[in-house]
């Protein structure tokens, strides 16, 4: 006998005006198994995805739940069908508890207050029993009281988690092997256990068919291999799981079976232990590509950027950055590991002017640039490429075309007495990285806002590399980028290496990292643990100094980390800011 499927997508297509986003895709998920999504940017994974959560309906196709054709119109029906999405982006209330995030969304059973109230209203006078009739309305109306007040008291006790809905929470978890505390809140949470929160709200509301988009995007080593454990055990007890990823490595060691799209079309479904990366990649791009990253041995000049004790408060003013030091050479990658929210993005708005430090030093050159404006700091050379979650909320102009964003840090040196501004110039820059970066638009002259997210980070990222900085700061550059797209910023980071350009990367992949990266320096809390050589470490002992069980200042007190013996600070000159 065939075994039933657990999802099954037939001919299913969506456009959206002229794009075709899903094109007649036809795949299946089988019960009790774990499927791997795969596809460059723009394939469609998410647009289907969003089909099987309720968020959009197909023009066409049908969807088959566990062998029944259903109609998904929201997502409340998909959740009624078993079936759950935890988003990469968390959908929590921040203020609230664990408990109350995961208790908000669950269905009540009905309380039936009209029924109730109807049969008691349907009662005759018997004269017989009551012989006054006015008594008798009095019963009636104090009856209906209760029943009100009865409902209200059903509703008003279920508003409030009381320690057996807790305990629910621990029990329902530990059968996952999930540790949570239900009454701790979600802003004391780290992102680990707020993914947690997700997938445990998904399963408490009895979810079969799990969605995970992207779930290990910014987990160290160690909790990755936790969550790979807890999902076998979900796929043991029964549970269909849709992985999204672009981490090649994840999907070989968790998937039973991968699906590709490529450009709006299904292209295969292969069995997982009957592939490999390489051909993963040739079937999402269409070509074979060469998935080693170049690391060029280049001779390192004298430091371009020193950081000495430095400490960086945070928008609620607390220490985001504490006493932090370290060096990047010309011609060399830093990496910066650590959990997301340790500091990375107080430090590179610090390095780039536009946050305020507590104390320490910034040396260019050996110059300060303390209390230098972002412009100066451009002026001498160093360029931020930061990519932050809510990617058109720095760096770039969402209602401005590429050319007009091309043209934001350039646009003053047009001369004083000229007021018209010479567009050409930073036309022809943004046809070039549209080529080499192979950015999905119809023009140059196309709104940012318009563009697809690993799009809107191309844009970002070439303009930052095409300024001709001696200094580069990106943080998170491949975020949301295709493996193709990914591999194109990997080369020209390493020709701006070549080039004599010192360059801080902040990574959340340290299987990119170590093959990139010359040296890493790994964040614990604002606090650095270490800084060690890619080609003498490696992931499991980066995972461990993420997570602070690992501190190298400990092992090693008679190194100073990040403090290089051929300085070019002015020891007679006092840089330092307190």
């Amino acid at each position: 006998m065939k075994e039933q499927n657990a999802i099954e997508l037939n001919n299913i297509t969506k456009t959206f005006g002229s794009v075709v986003a899903n094109d007649n895709i036809s795949l299946s998920v089988r019960q009790g198994e774990i499927l791997a999504l795969l596809g460059e940017n723009g394939s469609g994974k998410t647009t289907l995805m969003n089909m099987l959560s309720g968020v959009y309906k197909p023009d066409s196709g049908s969807i088959f739940v566990n062998g029944k054709q259903v109609s998904i119109q929201s997502p409340e029906d998909s959740k009624k069908l078993g079936i759950g999405m935890v988003h990469q982006h968390f959908k929590l209330v921040e203020v609230l508890s664990a408990a109350d995030n995961i208790w908000m969304g669950v269905e009540l059973p009905p309380y039936n207050l009209n029924e109730k109230l109807k049969v008691i209203n349907n009662i005759e006078f018997d004269v017989a029993k009551d012989k006054n009739k006015f008594l008798y309305n009095l019963k009636k109306v104090l009856k209906d009281t209760k029943e009100v007040l009865a409902c209200a008291f059903y509703h008003i006790k279920n508003s409030f988690l009381s320690k057996n809905r807790n305990d629910a929470i621990k029990d329902m978890a530990s059968k996952f092997g999930f540790e949570v505390d239900p009454t701790k809140f979600v802003y004391d949470m780290a992102v680990s256990e707020k993914q947690t929160i997700e997938i445990i709200k998904v399963l408490y509301y009895g979810a079969k068919i799990i969605i995970l988009d992207e779930p290990t995007a910014v987990l160290t080593v160690q909790e990755i291999n936790k969550l790979f454990s807890i999902l076998r055990e979900m796929k043991k007890q029964g549970h269909s799981i849709i992985i999204i990823t672009h981490k090649l490595n994840e999907v070989m060691d968790i998937s039973d079976r991968v699906a590709i799209l490529r450009k709006g079309q299904y292209i295969t479904t292969v069995n997982t232990s009957e592939t490999n990366e390489k051909q993963l990649t040739e079937y999402m791009v269409g070509h074979k590509v060469d998935l080693k990253i170049e690391r060029p041995e280049v001779v390192h000049d004298k430091p371009l950027l020193e950081i000495r004790d430095l400490t960086i408060n945070n928008d609620e003013g607390t220490t985001a950055i504490k006493k932090v030091n370290f060096y990047i050479r010309g011609g060399e990658i830093l990496g910066i590991a650590g959990i997301s929210g340790c500091g990375q993005k107080e430090l590179c708005e610090a390095i780039a002017g536009l946050r305020p430090i507590v104390s320490g030093e910034i040396n260019h050159k050996g110059d300060s640039i303390i209390g230098l404006k972002p412009e100066q700091i451009i002026d001498k050379g160093i360029s931020m490429s930061f990519i932050p979650e809510d990617r058109l909320g720095m760096g770039l102009a969402p209602s401005l075309s590429i050319t007009d964003n091309m043209m934001l840090k350039n646009y003053n040196d047009t001369p004083w007495y000229n007021p018209i501004v010479d567009r050409k110039k930073a036309r022809q820059e943004a046809n070039k990285i549209i080529k080499e970066l192979k950015i999905v638009t119809t023009s140059s002259e196309t709104p940012v806002r318009l563009l697809s997210g690993g799009n809107v980070q191309k844009v970002l990222v070439g303009r930052e590399i095409k300024a001709g900085p001696n200094v580069i700061v990106t943080a998170y550059p491949v975020r949301g980028l295709d493996i193709n797209s990914s591999y194109a910023i990997y080369n020209i980071l390493n020709e701006q290496k070549k080039n004599g350009v010192g360059i801080l990367f902040v990574g959340e992949d340290l299987d990119v990292m170590l093959e990139l990266c010359d040296k890493i320096l790994v964040l614990c809390h604002g606090k650095v643990m270490g800084v060690v050589h890619s080609y003498k470490t490696n992931k499991e002992e980066l995972g461990l100094m993420m997570t602070g069980s690992l501190d190298l200042n400990e092992i090693k007190i008679d190194k100073a980390f990040g403090i290089a013996k051929d300085t070019n600070i002015n020891k007679g000159v006092n840089n330092e800011v307190k």
